[in-house]
């Protein structure tokens, strides 16, 4: 930092009582950290999901029992990789949990991959092990042969539930409302089998360390391949903690308070909520489908919840929906903002109806995510907030030079939740982390007088649509390959609905090509929302003089 920048950063933590270091090495692993809680809080509820609910006494029998079965039966050893495949189910917490206490790295997958997704994920990974909801797994049936995964282990939807109530779940699940489509793995454990077999086989704990790789989460890039981006247990337990250090200005109760999760615990911002609330001894009440705003409005009837996690999408649905804004907020202490950017409309509207104000914070999967957030004493709509504890901040020029006080330039971030670098792509991590241990996060920032944040602008051409980042070099990579597309470009549109929305533009061969017929062959090798919302023929697309596409022209057209 400069001395200016260091000092208003500086001060206005003082101010807030935010301390700017923490101790991030009171913990030897993030498991440690989980199993201090897990012995602390007992009987207190832990997680719950489809009308059932864990303790934490019996998310740490159940993920013990699956750690001992990737030791003993699964005859995995120590850094092996096992992907998980789910929505937000009680389950994910029982295998992410049992896979690091077995000393085995987590690779997060998104249930909506398309098949070309998948399949680069687990090879690129070299994953070993899979645990995948029945709902979704016609997908990875179709690509474990391309794959060398050794063994699959499958769950439905409610699977820990008791007696008589999970076998009649599951049957309407399945049977009567068709949730899950056909598939076939040759091979294929159930997860309950998995759990009885790791009871007779206690785990044996390991000996990990901060610098051990605990996750592998895997993020879009510039190039088009998503990349893994390597998280280790010392990543974790400094996000942790750094939002431990941080929920202090929110006065919220920790123990036996409640934190409803719509959003995909496979994304690292929820994923790291979902680990804060265990640290504190809070109940995650988990939501399957964050797209089915009933079951999230009736999610919010029944918890009640202190602390909510949303993005600026579903703030502007929750409060458009007449059955939302007849709740009772009462027990709302803090509602948190992340994945895109957060509207002033939207933020005034949510404190309009809830009583609550949303405090916004920044973040990134390379920084696990947290870099920082505004506090619960000091919200200021429009930022970012202030950096979490141990992070350090520059803003440079497109020179390197570390600028000042509101001067606008790349945000580049230092601290202990920057990722160790990318899975197997060295050259890739150089671009992005320089000698010093510098990120640079390819966001325009600025930081105020007062020692606020303010992204300005993106340097990258990324697309967020829903919280969710898109990259224009995939969306080209796959249309180019259509025969009647000569050449292509993406960029991100204004959307009410979604904050961004997919325009592509395209040069054609063939006349008769349609905007249904580009959006249907992108369909075939992209997730959902990955799919353009429009398309734009045209006779020739703006370049440079050595034949690159202006993607800022295209913008300007708009």
């Amino acid at each position: 930092m400069t001395d200016t920048v260091h000092s208003a950063i500086a001060a206005q933590l003082a101010a807030l009582d935010i301390p700017s270091r923490i101790d991030i090495e009171r913990y030897p692993s993030i498991v440690a950290l989980f199993e201090e809680a897990l012995a602390t809080f007992g009987d207190e509820a832990a997680c719950s999901s489809v009308g059932h609910t864990l303790s934490y006494a019996e998310l740490d029998r159940l993920s013990a029992q699956f750690a001992g079965w990737l030791q003993h039966d699964a005859g995995l050893s120590r850094g092996d990789r096992v992907a998980i495949q789910m929505p937000n189910l009680i389950q994910y917490l029982v295998v992410c949990l049992g896979a690091l206490r077995a000393g085995m790295v987590v690779v997060n997958t998104n249930p909506l991959y398309t098949e070309r997704e998948l399949e680069h994920q687990l090879n690129d990974a070299n994953v070993k092990v899979m645990v995948v909801q029945a709902n979704v797994a016609q997908t990875a049936a179709a690509v474990l042969p391309r794959t060398q995964v050794e063994t699959v282990v499958v769950t439905e939807i409610a699977d820990l539930h008791p007696q008589p109530k999970r076998t009649l779940i599951n049957f309407l699940v399945k049977y009567v409302k068709r949730m899950v489509p056909a598939f076939s793995i040759p091979g294929a454990l159930k997860l309950n089998a998995v759990l009885k077999a790791g009871a007779k086989t206690p785990y044996r704990a390991v000996i990990l360390n901060r610098d051990d790789l605990a996750m592998l989460q895997y993020t879009g890039g510039t190039t088009g391949v998503a990349k893994g981006a390597m998280l280790t247990h010392g990543n974790l337990i400094a996000n942790v903690l750094q939002s431990d250090a941080f929920f202090t200005t929110h006065n919220m109760e920790g123990r036996g308070s409640t934190i409803l999760q719509p959003l995909p615990v496979y994304h690292i911002y929820a994923f790291t909520a979902s680990m804060y609330a265990l640290r504190i001894g809070a109940h995650t009440a988990f939501v399957p489908n964050p797209r089915d705003l009933p079951s999230v409005v009736k999610a919010f009837d029944e918890r009640r919840p202190a602390l909510f996690c949303g993005l600026n999408t579903l703030f502007v649905a929750l409060c458009n929906d007449e059955a939302f804004r007849a709740l009772d907020f009462s027990n709302l202490q803090v509602t948190l903002s992340g994945g895109m950017a957060l509207t002033h409309d939207a933020a005034n509207r949510w404190a309009e109806v809830t009583g609550c104000r949303v405090s916004e914070g920044y973040g990134l999967t390379e920084t696990s995510p947290t870099v920082s957030a505004n506090p619960g004493n000091g919200v200021q709509i429009g930022t970012i907030g202030v950096p979490v504890p141990c992070t350090d901040i520059q803003i440079r020029d497109d020179d390197g030079n570390v600028l000042g006080i509101d001067e606008a330039g790349e945000l580049c971030v230092r601290g202990p939740q920057v990722m160790a670098g990318y899975w197997q792509r060295p050259e890739a991590t150089a671009e992005v982390i320089d000698g010093e241990g510098w990120f640079a996060t390819g966001d325009i920032a600025l930081v105020q007088a007062d020692g606020y944040l303010r992204i300005v602008d993106r340097k990258k051409d990324m697309i967020v649509v829903s919280g969710f980042n898109v990259y224009p070099n995939e969306l080209e990579d796959v249309l180019v390959a259509h025969p009647d597309v000569v050449e292509c470009a993406a960029i991100g549109i204004p959307s009410e609905s979604t904050g961004e929305a997919i325009r592509m533009y395209v040069v054609r061969s063939n006349p008769d090509l349609s905007e249904e017929a580009v959006r249907e062959f992108m369909r075939e090798g992209l997730t959902g929302y990955k799919v353009p919302k429009s398309v734009v023929f045209k006779d020739e697309l703006p370049k440079t003089a050595v034949g690159k596409i202006l993607r800022r022209e295209l913008r300007d057209l708009d």
